[in-house]
């Protein structure tokens, strides 16, 4: 059985954390860079032998029930990450200075922030109800805080000086899926732009430059040009 581990895409190597692996206990983890002077191909074939990624659901299952902790490996381009549930395991010998718990310390790429944390409060089922938080451990994306600042910085900067249509090609050209954290922050990056539009008596900055939907991606599969462009001309802006 083929063990699928290269993500096509950023967008697919943060949907294949938050909706396939951090869901179900993946919070352990080791990332890093794979060296220009390695093939990456080796080292995926070496790290899968090594810590017995390659294995079935049912597989994983029967390590579960007797307290083995499963391993899962993703890589993007060459930075990859090692990721464990609870339990015993080799993983957690080798790798034990390196370890991190996504609960604490998020998962950073491209401009991504990826962490497990505790729900919000849940839809009341009556207005008379008392609110009631959500206790589940849940995966959460949203734009790094750094990045963020760098993104509010250089659209304040040119919110006064662009069109309302120039503006809007920009910020729906974001590479940024919109999970609902992240949604919030373009959100709310939209909102400062037309504060600064307002301020200087400028046509405002239509809500539908903020794409409010996210796009499913086939992980494993190679992102459009116009996505990478896209990435390329956001680390530019920010940088």
């Amino acid at each position: 059985m083929e063990y699928r581990c290269v993500a096509g895409s950023v967008a697919g190597f943060v949907q294949q954390l938050a909706s396939s692996y951090l869901p179900h206990g993946y919070w352990f983890y080791v990332s890093g860079m794979i060296p220009f002077a390695k093939d990456p191909r080796e080292v995926d074939a070496k790290l899968i032998a090594k810590y017995g990624i390659g294995v079935s659901r049912t597989s994983r299952a029967r390590r579960k029930a007797v307290g083995i902790a499963n391993v899962h490996y993703l890589r993007y381009d060459r930075r990859f990450v090692l990721l464990a549930t609870h339990g015993f395991h080799p993983f957690y010998d080798e790798e034990a200075q390196s370890i991190r718990d996504v609960r604490r310390v998020p998962i950073r790429i491209e401009g991504y922030s990826i962490s497990v944390a505790k729900g919000d409060f849940r839809r009341k089922e009556h207005p008379d109800k008392p609110p009631v938080r959500d206790n589940r451990w849940r995966a959460r994306v949203q734009i790094d805080r750094e990045w963020y600042k760098g993104l509010k910085a250089y659209f304040l900067d040119i919110a006064p000086h662009r069109t309302a249509e120039a503006l809007a090609s920009e910020l729906l050209s974001l590479p940024f899926e919109p999970y609902a954290p992240v949604r919030q922050q373009l959100l709310n990056l939209w909102r400062h732009i037309n504060r600064r539009r307002q301020a200087a008596n400028l046509e405002p900055v239509s809500i539908t430059a903020i794409r409010l939907r996210r796009r499913i991606v086939r992980p494993f599969e190679p992102v459009s040009e116009t996505e990478s462009a896209a990435a390329v001309n956001l680390k530019r802006a920010v940088s």
